[in-house]
């Protein structure tokens, strides 16, 4: 299955700054991006290699697609292209509830919905959502969210920043991440996720140790958000028992913002497992693929609260 990722957000946020930077940091992956109608998202100019029929055919092998008034129709017309897209970002209307759209796709059975992810404006978000015509949209949005990206950070102090983090602990649904950016500016990891082949060995070197330390740094060094990230690749025992795991990855006191990997339960039976935010799913595998070999969990947390030793998946957990 595709997986498919809902960009949400009110108008303004930042949603089409947030979309090039993904773009050009797409790292050879084709990427099919669905947008309502072309002039709500300027693609930067540099990216488009040409136009034709309601398609922009984009660098690195990615496109741009009009939904129009029949997004099952536009979705079918990209998974049947003749090189498929490997992932799909649909960036909804500002004035969308993500959640809604995510509902749609999800009618399509070779889809499957990574998460939805929002785009906030930092200075405007709380006046929009007081807003007698517009707020009880923005609320939505706000509560719909998996992951919430905290955009144009940079124009609030530190004060003004740690009230907007208690706001949103209370406006959004119980564990939604929040990560600050300037000018969208995330790591592409945060948004896109992993590629499958990414977890083989012979492309990600085995974890050497149990220790937080081996968490490796990424994102931008001259970003102004509060909170850097790490990434790990994890290896897991031959056989555990999900539900410890899928708790943990799910308390937001682990910090933990996207993972993604394979992991093989008790009656040894392989699952693919991923996270965005506070959605976590598991999907059992019918095939061999991946091939057999060691469990790999590939983790992005905030660096601030990220434990390695928060993961029960010590050695204790085998078969």
């Amino acid at each position: 299955m595709t997986p498919t990722l809902i960009l949400g957000g009110y108008l303004g946020a930042g949603k089409t700054t947030l979309v090039n930077h993904l773009l050009r940091h797409a790292d050879g992956r084709r990427i099919a991006v669905m947008v309502n109608d072309f002039g709500e998202l300027t693609i930067d100019a540099d990216l488009i290699e040409g136009a034709d029929e309601g398609v922009l055919t984009l660098a690195g092998g990615c496109v741009c697609c009009s939904i129009g008034s029949d997004l099952i129709g536009a979705l079918q017309d990209v998974l049947g292209r003749s090189r498929p897209p490997e992932l799909i970002l649909i960036e909804t209307s500002g004035v969308a509830l993500p959640a809604a759209v995510a509902r749609s796709a999800r009618l399509l059975p070779d889809l499957c919905i990574e998460g939805i992810v929002v785009v906030l404006d930092a200075q405007t978000v709380r006046e929009r959502s007081a807003d007698p015509y517009v707020g009880d949209l923005v609320r939505q949005q706000l509560l719909e969210a998996d992951l919430l990206i905290l955009n144009k950070i940079e124009q609030c102090n530190a004060a003004e920043q740690a009230d907007l983090h208690r706001w949103l602990g209370a406006m959004t649904a119980p564990g939604t991440p929040i990560v600050p950016a300037s000018q969208a500016h995330v790591p592409p990891e945060l948004v896109l996720g992993f590629r499958a082949q990414s977890l083989e060995p012979a492309d990600v070197p085995q974890a050497q140790s149990l220790s937080r330390w081996q968490a490796k740094p990424i994102g931008r060094a001259g970003d102004p958000a509060s909170l850097r990230f790490v990434s790990e690749l994890v290896t897991l025992p031959a056989a555990l028992d999900p539900q410890p795991l899928l708790l943990a990855l799910g308390d937001p006191a682990a910090g933990i913002v996207r993972a993604k990997g394979w992991i093989t339960d008790l009656s040894g039976q392989r699952h693919l497992l991923q996270q965005v935010g506070r959605r976590i799913e598991l999907t059992p595998l019918t095939t061999q693929t991946p091939a057999p070999g060691p469990d790999r969990l590939l983790v992005i947390g905030l660096a601030a609260l990220y434990r390695r030793d928060n993961l029960p998946v010590n050695p204790s957990l085998k078969t």
